[in-house]
């Protein structure tokens, strides 16, 4: 076979046996997240309908309007106090407010894992990061 031929057979085979990767859709963290951490509160579409509402003093939030209720910008700032919840004042076992602290709760598996507190608090950050990112997805226009 000559060297022409050789490359194009092994440029052929590789994207063969490589094309099943190709076409497998990306994982979406923020989703995941999403539906382990939020959709029994919120609902599986964020609509504050989830199955444990009959169950809370005050009912969820519809997370698929916050943009629109804060002006027509997704208030991150706003998002990311609610999710880690550690900086709440008062802290009782869901805070001051009927919601996890989900910083602390995000933590306690990663410090496990991990040889230090920072490596842990990374592991929070990129969770919060990707459930808001999924928050701005599911906005409506």
């Amino acid at each position: 076979m000559t060297t022409p031929l050789r490359t194009v057979v092994c440029l052929a085979a590789t994207a063969f046996f490589c094309s099943g990767a190709w076409s497998q859709p990306a994982q979406d963290f923020g989703r995941s997240e999403y539906q382990s951490s939020c959709a029994s509160c919120h609902g599986a579409g964020g609509k504050g309908d989830g199955p444990v509402r009959a169950f809370l003093t005050q009912p969820p939030s519809d997370l698929t309007t916050l943009a629109r209720r804060y002006g027509g910008a997704l208030p991150t700032q706003y998002l990311w106090e609610m999710i880690d919840g550690r900086g709440s004042k008062v802290i009782g076992p869901h805070g001051t407010r009927e919601m996890p602290i989900w910083g602390e709760q995000y933590g306690m598996p990663a410090l496990a894992k991990s040889d230090s507190a920072g490596q842990a608090e990374w592991y929070v950050r990129g969770r919060i990061v990707a459930l808001i990112d999924y928050l701005q997805r599911i906005q409506v226009k």
